[in-house]
């Protein structure tokens, strides 16, 4: 029987594999080169990769499970293909008129620019007819104007469009009709519709929900039907997408949710260095994911990554459930620059896998973060344990230029690079933590992915954080991340009224409708019904607000006594996240506004394997090898030893200045600071206690 799960994260540079034995609860990990050109190709390399390690065959595959960046790239890019939109007659300049928000960094609203619209005003058609607010209509749907609107799209190639009427959120009718009319009118054309994508209030971010999953879905859809195909040699095995939502969805009902795989990548490796930290005795935790291009991070509390609604992908909000993370450029192939005023600068831009970092001897010309680390010793003359030579004296001329640009030693110059990026990546941190009323120095930081560990020493002298883990196989969390999640599926329905003339039964009557068409898709997904669970939440607010605050909603019969329990729930999280609540206030009033059920089926998650404590362990960095590293520009290169993972067992612990050395990861230690082996492998980073930050 099939008995291997595959978990596959494709990054900037490397294309992460991590395999399941579900008999014998095995993990095997590797690596191998991203191939930019076509994702698929690194993929099935990956695959292969993996099952020559563990000495098994396709037909030993029993699932496989993806991270992707393919949407996230597009529109981290900007690379919106011709892309039209219908709407209701009267309202083609929503898109124009947005929100009135001004974006941080712009003291005034007079010197910022609104930047253009996802859709051109030229490719915008309005179409005749009204719904009203509870989805009665008011105006007829005008089906004549419907069938000019799509021949004109058809007769224009424009192929690509999105659907968003008003209040279609409590009535589709209009918008299924619009969609049938194409699809007499414009069968060759992809559409995406408002009532399938995001059925809640607000028609300028449905709108934007709405338009952003029609411009990935051309690419997505092309991708992951590439990689299905490919994948049928090994048989008709079950391949999934990892979602921004923390849950996977099958390859064919996601080419149909595009959106929801945004930020598909980060999710996995937040999820999967949540699960490693909490089995090590840490519940609140910041994860920094760093790779090639970026560091992705989120903030997880009491064992669960934060979800949000009010994210976005470059400059398009997205308004879907999805793991609350934060990207800066700041990878392993992050570009250093001078800007026009002559000061040093570092990323966003990215050397990528090709032609990468000049190390790597394919052509690059410009030092990176990974230049850097190799010139200052702190990374190895070559990665993946051997398999990637890098040029140490290409990545050394280049550094020697730049710092004579700048009127610095070599020394001063690669370690300036190596602090913007660590600022970088603490305002990043900064932003999941401090600016949502946390303290960044409560939380344990988990550096992983294959550049995140080389800063961690830097980061917690920046932010005051008391402790970092650094999981084994810190490269392939991402994809290990892929097999802990289960399969789900989100589904929201708009219900604004204010508590006290809030029926009971009309709520349970929109739960059981939403936790239905869940309990439909589980069922498609192969999942028994014995098998299904339900999450419950509200989103709530006081009356006036602008915003709402997501509240769980107890399972069982909704009646008086659980929506009194749902609003009391509401005024603790409001306090806990302003600081105040209105509870005693009998004229504030409590409102409701979104209703959600969460459809989940549940997967086998690989267990955490616990060794035993080797006494005497703290003596193996006595058979290390030793490099010159420079860790203080001031101080120069000092010899520092250089200690294979392998030869840590649990228990060990060794001081700074040392380099713990892997295949897919290194972890420099800093003079001042301790690393310490626990018993499920992880390296715990500490300061020595009185060393100065």
């Amino acid at each position: 029987m099939p008995r291997i799960r595959i978990g596959i994260d494709t990054g900037g540079t490397f294309t992460d594999v991590v395999a399941f034995d579900e008999e014998s609860g095995e993990l095997v990990t590797t690596k191998t080169p991203s191939t930019p050109s076509n994702p698929a190709d690194g993929f099935l390399e990956g695959i292969e990769k993996v099952l020559g390690l563990i000495g098994a065959t396709g037909a030993d595959v029993a699932a496989v499970s993806h991270g992707t960046t393919v949407a996230t790239n597009q529109l981290l890019e900007g690379k919106v293909d011709r892309l039209g939109f219908v709407t209701n007659t009267g309202y083609e300049a929503m898109l124009e008129i947005a929100r009135q928000s001004v974006p941080d960094g712009y003291g005034n609203s007079y010197f910022w620019v609104k930047p253009d619209r996802i859709v051109p005003r030229d490719l915008v058609k309005g179409v005749e007819g009204r719904l009203d607010v509870t989805g009665a209509e008011v105006r007829p749907f005008d089906e004549a104007g419907a069938r000019e609107v799509a021949r004109w799209f058809r007769d224009h190639d424009v192929n690509t469009l999105g659907i968003c009427f008003l209040h279609s959120y409590a009535n589709a009718d209009h918008e299924e009709r619009m969609r049938r009319v194409l699809a007499e009118e414009h069968p060759d054309c992809v559409v995406s519709v408002s009532s399938q994508v995001l059925r809640e209030y607000r028609e300028y971010e449905r709108a934007m929900t709405t338009l952003v999953d029609a411009a990935v879905k051309p690419r997505l859809s092309a991708y992951v039907t590439n990689i299905k195909s490919r994948l049928a040699s090994y048989g008709d095995l079950p391949f999934y997408v990892m979602k921004s939502n923390g849950g996977v969805l099958s390859a064919d009902e996601v080419v149909h949710q595009p959106i929801t795989t945004v930020l598909s990548g980060p999710a996995a490796g937040a999820l999967g260095a949540a699960m490693i930290a909490k089995v090590a005795g840490f519940d609140h935790v910041l994860t920094s994911d760093g790779g090639g291009t970026s560091t992705d991070v989120s903030v997880v509390v009491h064992g669960e990554p934060t979800l949000t609604t009010e994210g976005s992908v470059g400059a398009f909000p997205s308004k879907i459930p999805m793991i609350d993370v934060v990207t800066v450029g700041a990878g392993g192939g992050s570009i250093a620059w001078l800007s026009p005023e002559g000061t040093l600068k570092v990323g966003p831009q990215s050397a990528g896998a090709d032609p990468g970092p000049i190390c790597y001897g394919k052509g690059g010309r410009e030092v990176t973060i990974t230049d850097a680390h190799v010139f200052l010793g702190r990374i190895p003359p070559h990665l993946l344990g051997g398999e990637i030579p890098l040029d140490v004296e290409a990545a050394a001329t280049g550094v020697r230029a730049l710092a004579e640009e700048l009127g610095l030693t070599p020394e001063a110059c690669a370690a300036g690079v190596l602090e913007i990026s660590a600022w970088n990546q603490a305002n990043a941190l900064r932003q999941v933590t401090v600016k949502r009323g946390l303290d960044v120095r409560d939380f344990t930081l988990t550096t992983f992915g294959g550049s995140g560990s080389l800063l961690l020493c830097r980061l917690m002298d920046v932010l005051g954080i008391p402790t970092v883990l650094v999981p084994p196989n810190p490269g392939n969390v991402s994809a290990f991340g892929l097999l802990t999640v289960d399969v789900k599926n989100d589904y929201v329905q708009t219900h604004v009224a204010l508590a006290e003339q809030l029926e009971a039964a009309t709520v349970a009557a929109i739960y059981d409708d939403l936790a239905e068409q869940a309990a439909q898709a589980l069922t498609t997904e192969g999942f028994a019904p014995e098998q299904h669970q339900f999450v419950r939440t509200a989103d709530l607010r006081y009356f006036g607000q602008a915003f709402e605050v997501r509240v769980p909603v107890p399972d069982g019969v909704v009646d008086v006594a659980v929506l009194a329990d749902v609003a009391g729930a509401f005024h603790a999280a409001h306090r806990g996240l302003y600081g105040y609540d209105f509870s005693a206030d009998p004229t504030q009033q409590v409102e409701w506004v979104n209703l959600r059920v969460s459809g989940i089926g549940p997967i086998q998650r690989p267990e955490i394997a616990r060794h035993p404590v080797v006494e005497g362990g703290a003596e193996a960095r006595t058979s290390t090898t030793e490099r010159p590293v420079c860790f203080d520009a001031a101080a120069g290169y000092v010899a520092t030893p250089v200690v294979p993972r392998t030869a840590l067992p649990p228990g060990s612990v060794v001081a700074g200045p040392v380099i713990i050395e892997e295949f897919g990861s290194t972890v420099p230690i800093h003079p001042g600071f301790t690393a310490r082996v626990d018993e499920y492998l992880n390296i715990i980073v500490t300061r020595v206690e009185g060393a100065q930050a």
